[in-house]
């Protein structure tokens, strides 16, 4: 019964999942938070219960030391599911890695050297994976990059109109993110249809506090909103999405603002948040039910880029077969689903008000039998991605 251990680390905190290499159950989850303070905390799940405690976490090789103190503890044994690889999330793999990637010395210097591109979350990986890699020296480790699947987009899709030699030198290009899951969500879309995979045109609307779409033309990514960082595209819960850059000259000049105010400013205070004052979508919408102003603009305003995007999306792929909403918004949010698609029935884009309304956690139809594109909930699972990346990198998994 063997396992693939999955960790997503950031610079203070790692989640991890422990996944049955064969039934692909999730035997075991958790979150190690708060690393370094003067009090750590974990917590921890199987089907058998949720723990939690409070200790000091020093660093991410205490935190890995903790984690499987609770295998031990609470079970599952490692000794009866023995990992046979460990699989890490990594944000950023530039135009380097497109496909998962065991982590030899020289992979792990060059993660460490495309730190320059998303300095919030490289380095935590590699926290990450050095710790992974001193709880166990003897198994494969793989990075799975966040960035990997839209190394397909062509050219016209991710270059920038920027002075071309400065673009190269600093590697400014759009790359994309939420990959991993814009792949599971179209495979699994697929395979829900019962359609093969190389027949559809897809776009996946991955809504959550960070959100993306991307136009997938028979399993390769083409396009996506998200570019050289994560702010780029769609509105997000704090994140301005696609704004002027003149704005941040603009803003500089007028308020002397320095380049770490304006990156607080456009990553952590703008968005739904800037707009209305709510982060989580469900407090949105219920202050835009009750009449708040504010939040019926961010609403709108949220919704009108994703409209906006698929829009465009259906003139590039020329005509889509699926379009798929996932993540915590795209999943949970009716009213975010309908007014994100609303008035484009002549584009063949029809919604069935009581399917989209059904309370329902799997893969679903939401559209009518009539529409001509099938608009689908397909619930994203990155951590069995990443899982089944893993096994593939290692020759486990064909």
């Amino acid at each position: 019964m063997s396992s693939v251990l999955v960790i997503n680390s950031g610079s203070s905190s790692f989640k991890y999942q422990l996944i049955d290499a064969e039934s692909e159950e999730r035997l075991a989850s958790g979150l190690v938070e708060r690393i370094g303070e003067a009090t750590g905390h974990v917590s921890y799940d199987t089907p058998e219960g949720h723990w939690e405690r409070s200790l000091e976490i020093p660093d991410h090789t205490a935190g890995f030391d903790v984690m499987l103190a609770g295998f031990r503890e609470h079970g599952p044994s490692l000794d009866e599911h023995p990992p046979v690889a460990v699989g890490h999330r990594v944000v950023h793999g530039g135009a380097r890695f497109f496909e998962p990637t065991l982590i030899t010395p020289l992979v792990l210097i060059n993660i460490e050297d495309l730190s320059d591109l998303a300095p919030l979350h490289n380095p935590a990986n590699v926290e990450g994976i050095k710790a992974a890699q001193h709880a166990f020296p003897d198994l494969p480790q793989v990075a799975v990059f966040d960035t990997a699947f839209h190394q397909t987009m062509p050219p016209d899709a991710y270059t920038y109109a920027l002075e071309a030699s400065i673009a190269e030198r600093l590697r400014i290009r759009r790359y994309g993110f939420h990959g991993t899951s814009h792949k599971f969500v179209s495979e699994a879309a697929a395979e829900f249809l019962q359609r093969p995979l190389t027949e559809l045109k897809q776009i996946v609307l991955h809504l959550g506090n960070g959100a993306s779409a991307c136009a997938i033309d028979r399993g390769r990514s083409v396009d996506t909103s998200m570019g050289f960082t994560p702010l780029e595209g769609l509105v997000m819960g704090t994140r301005t999405g696609d704004m002027d850059p003149a704005v941040l000259l603009y803003l500089q000049r007028k308020t002397r603002m320095g380049v770490e105010e304006l990156d607080e400013l456009v990553n952590k205070q703008s968005g739904v948040l800037g707009l209305s004052g709510h982060k989580d979508m469900r407090d949105l919408t219920r202050a835009a039910d009750a009449g708040d102003e504010k939040a019926r603009l961010a609403l709108g305003v949220y919704v009108h880029r994703i409209k906006r995007y698929v829009g465009a999306y259906l003139v590039e792929l020329g005509g889509v077969d699926v379009i798929s909403f996932t993540a915590g918004v795209g999943e949970n949010s009716a009213i975010v689903r309908t007014r994100s698609l609303s008035s484009l029935e002549g584009l063949g884009i029809e919604i069935d008000a009581d399917r989209n309304e059904a309370p329902n956690t799997g893969p679903r139809v939401i559209s009518t039998d009539d529409s001509r594109i099938t608009v689908l909930v397909v619930p994203t699972n990155e951590e069995l991605e990443i899982a089944r990346q893993t096994l593939q990198a290692t020759g486990a998994r064909k």
